[in-house]
């Protein structure tokens, strides 16, 4: 089953007075749901069938949803700054959770996904287990490096009309993420004083050839929580799930699996 196809229709709900796109995919109701939170750039629909992958393997309900400013949901309602990542883990998505009545969530994050389930993890209780995909937790070089290409092929390239197939407002989603990035107040930013309140289960799979972060990401995670990571390095850069897909697939299952 592919997430993109009708047996999972995306709606769009209210949350605290604006709409927000969201596909659901069934599983089993007496057990935490998965809460997929997107990358950068992301949307519902560039997940691709991953969510329904790790549906079908795993028995659990999914929900995926698109970030203001994100595929078909409404824009932000005021311009997003440095602490955008922690305004969406401490009030968008605790908000949507309640629309959903969803206790204990498995939250399954990607890149800047993967931080914004960090944060919640350390400062809202409740949270089962994370699955980060190439989070980050500080800036590097690296970053700003593969941050700056993005905004190359977004004004030179075709980024922006392949974004315009996934995006109501590419212009907004790109604007969104790369001006904030790239902002000078943004080269300070880190999270790893959140680490050390986390106390869920955690897996974590990262890209050896990851553009956007080395693996001291990966070494800074381990270090600030004090419960179990495991670990899963693969041979991919930034997006394991569609460069390693069945690889990512079975380090998830097996660690859904496993709590």
């Amino acid at each position: 089953m592919d997430v993109r196809d009708d047996t999972a229709p995306v709606n769009l709900v209210d949350v605290g007075g604006r709409r927000i796109e969201c596909r659901w995919i069934d599983g089993d109701p007496d057990r935490p749901a998965l809460v997929f939170l997107h990358e950068g750039l992301g949307s519902v629909a560039l997940w691709r069938d991953f969510p329904a992958r790790v549906a079908e393997a795993s028995g659990r309900r999914v929900l995926v949803y698109s970030r203001f400013g994100h595929g078909g949901s409404d824009p932000p309602d005021t311009p997003r700054t440095a602490r955008f990542m922690h305004d969406e883990a401490l009030d968008v998505l605790p908000a949507l959770l309640e629309r959903f009545d969803l206790r204990d969530p498995i939250l399954v994050g990607h890149s800047d996904g993967g931080s914004i389930a960090l944060i919640h993890a350390g400062r809202v209780p409740g949270v089962s287990a994370l699955v980060l995909l190439a989070p980050h937790v500080f800036v590097e070089d690296e970053s700003i490096a593969g941050i700056t290409a993005a905004k190359q092929a977004y004004e030179h390239g075709d980024l922006a009309r392949r974004m315009e197939r996934h995006h109501r407002d590419a212009a907004v989603t790109f604007r969104g993420w790369n001006d904030v990035w790239l902002s000078p107040e943004f080269r300070d930013w880190n999270i790893e004083d959140v680490l050390g309140a986390i106390t869920c289960p955690v897996l974590l799979v990262q890209g050896r050839a990851d553009q956007y972060g080395t693996l001291a990401q990966v070494a800074a995670i381990e270090r600030g929580i004090p419960g179990a990571v495991e670990t899963v390095v693969l041979d991919c850069k930034h997006v394991p799930h569609a460069e390693r897909p069945d690889e990512t697939l079975a380090a998830v299952t097996r660690f859904l699996a496993s709590l």
